[in-house]
């Protein structure tokens, strides 16, 4: 049994579920005192840790489950968050000797990172200085990420409530847009730079006969001007008002990005670059063919932090992965990122496991072109079934005085 303080963090973009998997972690540091004595919280991830910002979460939730609860439909990420992408050790050998010493101060033999492919990145790096140095310490990634690209994983916490409101929205701009007989094209512009999973999620209601977009286009498909348009005009003949989910990372078969002329050209810490645009760009190529009533829609944030549709599946599963990830580090498991496995049967249920998060790191999961239809303008009911399981259930906010309740750290 190793014996000492925990500490966790969040990084990357955040989401409606990224806190229930920190109260999970809470809540399994808190049946650990055998292991943990004190769990930290490191405000703004790594950058905080490296500045000694530090929250005692024992004191701060102890044993007060209605705090804890509370954390658990709380938006965004309540430590805080950060971009930062970790030299190697031949780099800066002396950043992660500023690190170990840290650890040492605050006598940290946990830690615990919530985050996407960047912050598995993180984990995987520090992992391997550790066990290089001789300080024994567990390090695990907790995934996160609504963009659902994580490998190995079933899927990722935070997805399933993004879909669930996207999957909603969709049907709600859909039923808006039907008032009209004017001849009008409506785009909704749909996070995902690399995986179209979100977008995706947008066809959910076809598999009940329920509203769903007329086409869908995604980066895993290179996209054409003149199909899109040809796709629009197809449209025109089965009804007025046509409504389009698109990825915001769509791209040329040249790799450019539909919506690169509405696009800064800045990157972030990653390379990454801001996207945005795309929609706005389609709703001018549209004008100019069919002079026709044409506006664009971009979610952009409120699909990620839309605590108040939260889905239920996903929130019980944030919490669920996070207290495993303490147990697990316990047992004396370290250098992996918890995963889901799905089970087989008709009813759908998963089981947390975990894998070795270097073999994890840096890679992209993509929709496969299985779940893409023919023509590469929408997905297939195998598709849809697979996202659906993970939007089932509400997960409500407590409200008071007609707004939801959320705890600030």
């Amino acid at each position: 049994m190793l014996i000492g303080n925990a500490v966790v963090g969040q990084s990357g973009g955040p989401t409606a579920a990224i806190n229930a998997t920190l109260a999970g972690v809470i809540r399994g540091a808190l049946e650990r005192p055998d292991a943990i004595k004190t769990l930290y919280g490191m405000r703004n991830g790594i950058e905080g840790l490296l500045r000694e910002d530090l929250v005692d979460l024992n004191s701060i939730f102890g044993a007060d489950e209605s705090k804890i609860t509370t954390l658990e439909h709380t938006p965004a990420a309540a430590l805080g968050s950060c971009r930062k992408k970790l030299p190697t050790v031949a780099d800066n050998g002396e950043f992660y000797e500023n690190l170990i010493n840290i650890f040492k101060k605050y006598d940290i033999r946990y830690f615990f990172y919530i985050g996407g492919n960047d912050s598995m990145d993180t984990v995987a790096k520090l992992s391997e200085y550790s066990k290089s140095c001789g300080y024994e310490l567990r390090v695990m990634g907790v995934p996160k990420t609504i963009d659902n690209d994580l490998v190995v994983t079933d899927h990722t916490p935070g997805f399933g409530s993004a879909a669930k409101f996207i999957a909603t929205v969709m049907q709600e701009i859909i039923r808006d847009c039907a008032v009209y007989t004017v001849p009008a094209v409506t785009i909704v512009e749909i996070m995902g730079r690399d995986a179209g999973w979100l977008t995706a999620a947008s066809a959910i209601g076809q598999l009940y006969g329920k509203d769903a977009p007329d086409y869908v286009y995604l980066p895993e498909v290179n996209f054409d001007n003149e199909k899109f348009l040809a796709d629009v005009k197809k449209a025109f003949e089965r009804h007025p008002n046509v409504v389009i989910a698109v990825s915001e990372g769509i791209r040329y078969a040249d790799g450019t990005y539909v919506g690169a002329s509405a696009q800064s050209g800045a990157v972030d810490i990653f390379g990454h670059a801001y996207l945005a645009g795309t929609a706005k760009s389609l709703e001018r190529l549209v004008k100019e063919k069919f002079g026709c009533k044409v506006r664009s829609v971009e979610l952009n944030l409120p699909q990620r932090c839309g605590a108040h549709i939260a889905s239920k599946t996903d929130i019980d599963e944030s919490v669920m992965v996070g207290r495993a990830a303490v147990n697990v580090a316990a047992e004396g498991v370290t250098c992996q990122m918890m995963t889901y496995k799905r089970n087989e049967g008709d009813e759908y249920s998963v089981t947390v496991e975990h894998y070795d998060v270097s073999k994890i790191a840096n890679q992209v999961k993509l929709v496969p072109r299985e779940f893409i239809n023919a023509e590469e303008n929408g997905v297939t009911d195998e598709c849809c079934k697979y996202i659906q399981p993970l939007t089932v259930g509400e997960s409500y906010p407590e409200y008071k005085n007609g707004m939801p309740e959320f705890l600030i750290i």
